[in-house]
């Protein structure tokens, strides 16, 4: 902080405790204050602050401590906060800021209200996700916030200068600064802090009462151990906390006693159904948690981590390899193996982030799924009209393949749902399928312009229409037929083009008619999915990345296995054959009423083309790698027809471009499409992806022939649809490395 002014002149922190004295010490080391003043009750603890260096100065008294300082932190018992208030009203300055460090902060919000009659725009809450076993002053460590998160709750009229000032301290001390509303951070720390607490202590006191107490201790095993270690904390501290935290404790723990009592009589009566539905679930959801939010355990839907690509030039690739499966049949098997009758066996699942969003929503929803386990997944389908109502949002990350399917069927369920997603996702406009939706009497709201999260309203009875898309998309069809399967009568829906039809050979493979005529598909509503067993083909849209990598690398030849090649999802090997890619598809085979084939691709000297219209459909998400293809080419590549590349993951026909001319490659972008002039070098750079994995997967191939390393920004939703890639990737021969962590 030698290089600027430090976010504060003085800081008063009262109370010297383990957080107190931390706060105060980590302020002192990085420079964060011009003085830090410290006051503690206890004389003796006061004295060791001085002469331990934690604090610059000991204040005898509350005034002296208060008066002049520019940030005042609280740092006493919760059931302390208000008598110190009061006490130090008289001196709190006007343009002071006020902040606490407590994990509950509706009472620490109601303290002020009491005491100074509102909550001033300068009064931020607080709370440091850190601790440790010790305590007092002498426990106080100036790192003890480094890579841990701290929660700041302003409130609506808070002070944007004064936010931006607590916010930079604290992330000056190594922390994580998150924000959220009072009322959230309470019902959130009460579930994950507050209950395992009164648990441990509840459970310890209870075996400690058993007549064979110390042989229950001496043979308790480690997880025993670990958990009820939090049951050594204060018991002051935590009856202050239980305390002031009432109300929202009391909702978990009533929450959590209804469902032990249903474990109790599970068990009681050999339910074995719902022990391992519940328990399943349980260690599911706590896997899939860890890995969506990156340890982020008290903040939904926000990632701070990022990933860069490195990109050295050159190279050829080589091999026999088999990408990961198919991203738009795993979503679709789980979603139609939950809603069928019987259990439903998938092998080939792809253990993205995406279809793992997918299959937690359905966890969510009470449906018991086993696995996923090496691509094996067991679902124990409840029926078309089994679903529960989830506890709360069903989160879906970067996925808007499952937010637009999840509308249609949740349009109909009996009960209310809210759709949301990551920061990318919640971009991405929704109303392609919630007007349609609306039109045969759903009711759901959504954010401006359309865009998540979405809120549905159950209970809502459908009636079938017939609907002609303005835009060929397989998503919109596909949320509109699930939506037929509760509407009255029919639903049919007219393509302008053809797009990938995996919900209609699935519907049919699950026992339910789907009516086709040209371009036309649909479905009679009432009737019933019966399980089966599905084997998910290597996704094409992933193996499209090699196929292009080895089709411009010189001295390349790589065979691609048990590659899907539905006739409306092999667009990108039409139009690279056209172009003169040497693609040969071997050993083709139907298994699951999904064609596959093994594809073998090596060097060629590319030819641009005139992309057929009729073809773009068939590679949408495969464009910006067939970019990179055009950009390798000898001529001129026009694309005309893909207005739905600009409303992806990103715009992704603008944000190609914008990469392509980092790299010093020269396009003419057009409404529709957008033209490339081949030949052109392809030079060293940086490239922002925007956050959309097929962006960063296809400026890593276009590596292959720049002349210069190549960086690529925000690639950390590579893992949304192709988990494995830069392993995979270099194994080919693809010059990749990461930094950072997803």
């Amino acid at each position: 902080m030698a290089d600027r002014l430090p976010p504060f002149r003085r800081v008063a922190i009262i109370g010297l405790g383990l957080i107190g004295g931390s706060l105060a010490s980590a302020i002192r080391k990085h420079q964060l204050a011009g003085t830090v003043t410290g006051f503690d009750q206890r004389a003796d603890e006061l004295a060791l602050g001085v002469s331990l260096g934690v604090i610059d100065e000991a204040a005898p008294s509350l005034e002296q401590a208060v008066k002049g300082s520019d940030l005042v932190v609280l740092a006493v018992p919760v059931r302390a906060t208000r008598e110190v208030l009061e006490q130090i009203r008289p001196w709190l300055g006007p343009e002071a800021v006020l902040s606490d460090v407590g994990s509950t902060k509706s009472s620490f919000v109601a303290d002020v209200e009491v005491v100074f009659g509102e909550l001033s725009p300068r009064v931020i809450p607080g709370h440091p996700i850190a601790g440790s076993e010790k305590s007092g002053i002498r426990a106080a460590n100036p790192e003890l916030f480094a890579n841990h998160k701290v929660i700041l709750t302003p409130a609506d009229n808070a002070d944007a200068v004064s936010v931006a000032r607590l916010k930079a301290l604290w992330e000056g001390t190594g922390a994580t600064v998150l924000t959220m509303s009072v009322a959230y951070h309470d019902e959130v720390l009460a579930a994950t802090s507050h209950l395992p607490h009164l648990i441990a202590f509840s459970l310890v006191d209870t075996l400690a009462g058993e007549d064979e107490n110390m042989d229950i201790f001496r043979y308790a095993a480690g997880g025993f151990r670990d958990f009820t270690r939090i049951a050594a904390s204060d018991p002051v501290m935590w009856h202050d906390i239980f305390l002031s935290n009432r109300d929202a404790v009391l909702r978990v723990i009533d929450h959590f006693t209804q469902d032990l009592g249903q474990l109790r009589s599970a068990i009681a009566s050999g339910d074995g159904a719902t022990l391992l539905r519940v328990f399943s679930r349980a260690k599911a959801a706590r896997e899939h948690f860890s890995k969506m939010l990156s340890g982020q355990a008290y903040v939904t839907n926000n990632s701070d981590q990022q990933v860069i690509f490195h990109m050295q030039p050159g190279g050829s690739v080589r091999g026999d390899i088999r990408v990961p499966g198919d991203k738009s049949m795993s979503h679709r098997s789980i979603m139609l193996g939950a809603l069928g009758e019987g259990i439903t066996e998938v092998k080939g699942f792809l253990e993205g982030e995406d279809s793992l969003a997918t299959l937690q929503a359905f966890r969510d929803m009470g449906v018991t799924i086993e696995g996923p386990e090496d691509g094996f997944v067991r679902i124990h389908g409840v029926g078309l009209h089994g679903l529960q109502a989830p506890r709360g949002p069903l989160y879906l990350g970067n996925s808007g393949t499952a937010m637009r399917l999840f509308s249609g069927l949740l349009a109909a369920q009996p009960f209310d749902s809210e759709l949301t997603g990551d920061a990318s996702l919640s971009k991405r406009p929704m109303g392609r399928v919630v007007d349609p939706l609306r039109a045969m009497g759903a009711v759901i709201d959504a954010a401006e312009a359309g865009r998540p999260p979405l809120k549905i309203r159950g209970g809502q009875a459908l009636t079938g229409i017939h609907y002609d898309m303005p835009v060929a998309s397989a998503q919109v069809k596909s949320c509109l037929l699930l939506a037929g399967l509760y509407a009255e009568g029919v639903t049919s829906v007219t393509e302008p083009a053809p797009t990938r039809d995996h919900t209609e050979r699935m519907l049919a493979g699950f026992g339910y008619h789907v009516h086709r005529d040209g371009p036309t598909a649909s479905v009679t509503g009432g009737g019933k999915l019966a399980a089966g067993t599905i084997d998910v083909p290597a996704d094409i849209s992933s193996a499209a990345f090699f196929l292009v990598a080895a089709s411009i690398a010189p001295d390349s030849d790589l065979t691609l296995r048990h590659v899907g090649m539905n006739p409306t999802r092999v667009g990108i090997i039409n139009i690279l054959r056209q172009m003169g890619a040497n693609i040969e598809v071997l050993e083709e085979r139907v298994i699951g009423g999904e064609p596959v084939a093994d594809l073998r691709v090596r060097s060629a000297d590319l030819q641009g083309i005139d992309i057929p219209e009729d073809q773009v459909p068939l590679a949408i998400d495969e464009f910006p790698v067939l970019f990179i293809a055009a950009t390798c080419a000898k001529g001129r590549t026009v694309l005309r027809g893909a207005e739905e590349l600009r409303v992806k993951e990103s715009d992704r026909i603008q944000v190609m471009a914008d990469g392509l001319s980092a790299l010093g490659v020269e396009t003419t972008v057009t409404a529709d499409g957008i033209i490339i002039e081949g030949g052109q070098t392809i030079g060293g750079g940086t490239v922002e992806s925007h956050e959309d994995h097929r962006i960063s997967m296809s400026f890593a191939i276009a590596s292959l022939r720049a002349t210069g390393p190549i960086i690529i920004n925000d690639c950390s939703n590579v893992a949304t649809s192709f988990p494995g890639f830069v392993e995979l990737a270099q194994q080919t021969g693809i010059l990749i490395s990461t930094e950072g962590t997803s």
